[in-house]
């Protein structure tokens, strides 16, 4: 179930990119309001629907390649990634694990929750890093904006994180997160959308369509 949980905080920190890259031409006052309707924003939209690709790197080599997807609807949502798929209603979590036909079910902590929720990387920004606005213009072969957070304290554990974001509309494109000893990965958006409508029993998981999953209750 961690392996799952650090696939979600990846996309979500890229889903959410915008609300980095958008204070970076605010004035210093306003940043915190654009912020806060930023994420207001997410709050009235009916869902989102991202796919992604992330590959992992030590040293600027590539380990690992792998790809997902995600819907988001407030605080729910529901990730689907390297053969496990995880439900989370708002309060219950549940991560089926295809290759052992098994399902945890937990209830995540508030600090857990930190690393699954869209807005803690609201906190990420507010909690030691120095954001500036990257020279780099295109992404993919798209007009993008590249914005680049540098943690102040060495021992933080992402000492970097780069976004880009399409210049007309702010949708993201990849996000990177460099950690200390040499470790990154990078998270590739082929699929974004919003807008879309979703009853909240997607994020519940259903026992009639697992009849043999082992049932583990770590509540």
């Amino acid at each position: 179930m961690k392996r799952a949980l650090n696939l979600l905080e990846f996309i979500l920190i890229f889903s959410f990119s915008l609300v980095i890259s958008l204070p970076v031409f605010a004035n210093k006052e306003d940043a915190k309001d654009i912020l806060d309707q930023t994420a207001a924003a997410f709050r009235r939209s009916n869902g989102v629907r991202a796919s992604f690709v992330i590959q992992t790197y030590v040293k600027n080599k590539m380990q690992n390649s792998s790809s997902g997807n995600i819907r988001l609807k407030g605080d729910k949502f529901l990730l689907d990634a390297e053969g496990i798929k995880t439900w989370f209603d708002g309060r219950t979590q549940w991560s089926y694990v295809a290759n052992t036909d098994e399902v945890n079910v937990a209830e995540p902590t508030s600090d857990e929750l930190q690393s699954i929720n869209p807005y803690a990387f609201l906190s990420i920004y507010k909690k030691g890093y120095d954001l500036k606005l990257g020279n780099k213009s295109t992404y993919a072969g798209k007009a993008a904006y590249e914005v680049i957070l540098t943690a102040k304290n060495k021992k933080q554990d992402i000492q970097c994180i780069i976004l880009y974001v399409t210049k007309d509309n702010f949708e993201p494109l990849c996000v990177t997160m460099g950690q200390r000893g040499g470790h990154s990965v990078a998270v590739r958006i082929n699929l974004y959308q919003t807008g879309l409508s979703y009853s909240d029993s997607m994020f519940t998981f259903n026992k009639n369509n697992y009849p043999s999953a082992e049932y583990v209750d770590l509540r």
